[in-house]
């Protein structure tokens, strides 16, 4: 490991950005290089040195633990260092740098058998569905393999052949410079095989969009954001590939009585005044059928009623939630004469604070509110 300062090696100051960093180690790789520096030991030097800098530096970690304890913070034989040299090694970094100038650095994947995408599907389901399970049939367009070329692409009784460009490999090597780069081959175009007499069903690619109709059973308790996967029901797979999976992706509409928040459920119950005052018995509406709700006399506006294990049982088991009934009480409308002299008496025959007990706390915080302004 260099025990030169990395930032110096490049060139740069200790706040450099990841983008300028970057530009400095190519600039240095492209002189140093030991392709344009042949027998050039001490260009070689150089050019090792530079991509070690880059290295620490370019990852965000190492690069802060270098800033903190110097070299002592990522040297491999120090406790608790990073380590100068990981997994990736020297071939990650330089593709990291020089791969959008080149295509890419070394070694794309073999041609051959290709797995299909996977796909997402989103279900609309009412609150009961969702919360007591039920099983849907869904219709997904999607790409299927070919039955008659077995997802060859090729004519039946006749096969793929070799790529003679790539020799079946998919990747080419090419110079450019005095860089040796691979790249996808132009004639397979990564496959590595090439279809000489294409099947007439799928026209070679192997695949053919269909609509295929599927039943999912959902299981009770699911909610907005759940997932249920379908394996081998995505995409077919290119060349007689595996195919992808389905993602039924849950949403659930909103309802008119209630709303849900995890296990529970709530629900606004509007009373009458009287009730409210005088209390009285309510029939309130749950998941699983009609129930009495007692209210209590002098029940204020807002209140919460709490009915246990009327809510929703979790997805992936426990108690069931309960039902939070919000009591709203509602002011009269359409009041005839006769009715408002009534209430108008009434309000009279109120005197003091006694039946007001929100009021008073209420003008006392309004007035200690103009006091303090």
């Amino acid at each position: 490991m260099s025990k030169r300062d990395y930032y110096e090696i490049l060139g740069v100051s200790k706040g450099v950005d990841a983008k300028e960093l970057k530009k400095a180690y190519r600039k240095l790789a492209m002189k140093y290089h030991p392709d344009r520096n042949p027998d050039d030991k001490e260009a070689e030097a150089k050019f090792k040195e530079a991509t070690e800098a880059y290295e620490i530096l370019g990852d965000a970690q190492k690069r802060a633990a270098y800033d903190q304890y110097g070299h002592a913070g990522v040297d491999p034989n120090a406790a608790g260092g990073f380590g100068g040299g990981g997994a990736g090694g020297f071939s990650d970094i330089f593709g990291d740098v020089f791969g959008d100038i080149f295509g890419g650095g070394g070694g794309g994947s073999r041609g051959g058998p290709q797995r299909g995408s996977d796909l997402r599907y989103t279900l609309e389901l009412s609150l009961e569905e969702a919360v007591r399970g039920v099983e849907k049939k869904i219709r997904i367009p999607t790409l299927v393999s070919c039955e008659v070329c077995d997802g060859s692409g090729a004519k039946p009784g006749t096969k793929p052949k070799t790529c003679t460009t790539c020799n079946g490999m998919g990747q080419v090597r090419m110079q450019q410079g005095f860089f040796s780069v691979q790249q996808t081959c132009p004639t397979c175009r990564g496959q590595g095989t090439i279809v000489e007499d294409p099947c007439n069903s799928c026209h070679g690619r192997g695949v053919k969009e269909e609509t295929k109709t599927l039943s999912v059973k959902i299981p009770a308790g699911v909610d907005t954001g759940d997932r249920i996967r379908l394996a081998g029901e995505g995409e077919a797979g290119s060349m007689g590939g595996p195919a992808g999976d389905l993602y039924v992706q849950v949403s659930v509409r909103e309802h008119s009585l209630f709303h849900r928040d995890g296990r529970n459920l709530y629900c606004d119950v509007p009373i009458s005044i009287v009730d409210a005052a005088l209390g009285g018995e309510l029939e309130v509406p749950t998941l699983d059928g009609r129930v009495k709700l007692k209210i209590p006399a002098e029940t204020q506006s807002g209140k919460l009623f709490r009915l246990r294990g009327k809510g929703v049982t979790p997805v992936r088991g426990g108690a069931p939630g309960d039902l939070l009934c919000r009591v709203q009480v509602e002011t009269p409308v359409n009041l005839t004469e006769d009715q408002k002299e009534l209430l108008r008496k009434f309000q009279e025959s109120l005197t003091g604070e006694k039946h007001s007990p929100q009021k008073k706390s209420w003008f006392d915080g309004v007035k200690k509110f103009f006091e303090e302004i």
